[in-house]
């Protein structure tokens, strides 16, 4: 477990946190979002305390998409996209303006969600599914975007394909992404920072540094298995002799 975190996650750029398991990966984005108790120190959000601020506040300012599967019921696409205006609303006025009617349109056809919008969430696939919850969390017009292994029921493609789509609308909308994964291949072979938890330590950079400077070889590194730089793929050892 890491128990001293020193970095940033820079506007505009995804930055994957890649470790193995039981490093501490999803323990740092739970206390990023103070949704437990940091250990020591802080996690600041444009200069100002994330666990000291209003749940509202909080909400307003930072979106998540976890793990866990999400249970809305009979709500279709568009209805869960329309929650992530909740928290600029009372609690007794969940009617959206024009403007925000429009947020809500604009950012189902960037993300390619329209046409799935009046499905149901739970008769959606799981790619579509998560591209309804995306679009939920950008509507929310939120600083800072934290998702924990965000691909974890996609296939291969769609996995690629959310990656990329991360890396755009970050650069777009100047959205820090903080996103935890265990493609760590994937995240080796985008433009993505990187924050390596291991061994108790937490090392940030380029995938180009990590590699260059080891540190990807030894976290991941096994007797069987070894990294090939060349091809940032993990590879099996040749046999002895």
């Amino acid at each position: 477990m890491v128990a001293d975190v020193e970095a940033g996650v820079p506007p505009g750029l995804v930055t994957a946190v890649i470790g193995p398991n039981g490093a501490g990966k999803s323990t740092l984005l739970r206390t990023v979002l103070a949704l437990q108790p940091a250990l020591g120190g802080r996690a600041r959000l444009d200069g100002d305390d994330l666990a000291a601020m209003s749940p509202r506040d909080r909400a307003r300012r930072t979106a998540v998409l976890l793990t866990e599967r999400v249970d809305v019921g009979l709500l279709t696409g568009r209805e869960v996209v329309e929650l992530g205006r909740h928290p600029h609303h009372g609690l007794l006025d969940g009617r959206l303006d024009a403007a925000e009617r429009g947020l809500v349109e604009s950012t189902l056809d960037r993300l390619d969600a329209r046409e799935i919008a009046g499905e149901r969430l739970a008769e959606l696939s799981d790619g579509q599914r998560q591209r309804i919850l995306l679009a939920r969390a950008l509507v929310q017009d939120p600083r800072l975007l934290v998702l924990d292994e965000p691909s974890a029921f996609l296939d291969v493609g769609a996995r690629v394909d959310l990656l990329a789509l991360l890396a755009e609308v970050a650069a777009e909308r100047g959205l820090a992404v903080l996103m935890s994964t265990h493609e760590v291949e994937l995240a080796l072979r985008t433009d993505a920072r990187v924050l390596l938890l291991d061994g108790g330590r937490a090392t940030s950079g380029t995938p180009a540094e990590l590699i260059a400077s080891g540190a990807i070889a030894r976290a991941f590194g096994t007797a069987g298995t070894r990294f090939d730089r060349a091809t940032r793929t993990f590879v099996r050892r040749a046999a002895p002799g």
